[in-house]
């Protein structure tokens, strides 16, 4: 496949995996969908690989690891103000 088919694949798999962010926190946890972040993003990153982009590569990364990240800052906040994350 050609390099542009590559890139277009990691951004489709950045844009699913915000999907399935959105659509958790709007439906208040209804659905768990961000789970799918875990089975989507890293292919989004092989396919970012494949296309040699740094910003595919990168964002796909990201949003693998954006729960530890949300779940670092709720803590955190909880810790400095008190209270319950």
């Amino acid at each position: 496949m050609k390099k542009k088919n590559w890139i277009v694949l990691s951004v489709i798999c950045f844009l699913l995996g915000l999907l399935a962010w959105w659509t958790d926190i709007l439906f208040d946890h209804m659905y768990k969908l961000w789970l799918l972040t875990f089975l989507i993003n890293p292919i989004g990153f092989l396919f970012g690989l494949l296309g040699r982009s740094k910003w595919g590569m990168i964002s796909n990364a990201l949003m693998t690891i954006s729960v530890f990240i949300f779940m670092f800052i709720g803590y955190l906040i909880a810790a400095l103000f008190g209270g319950q994350p």
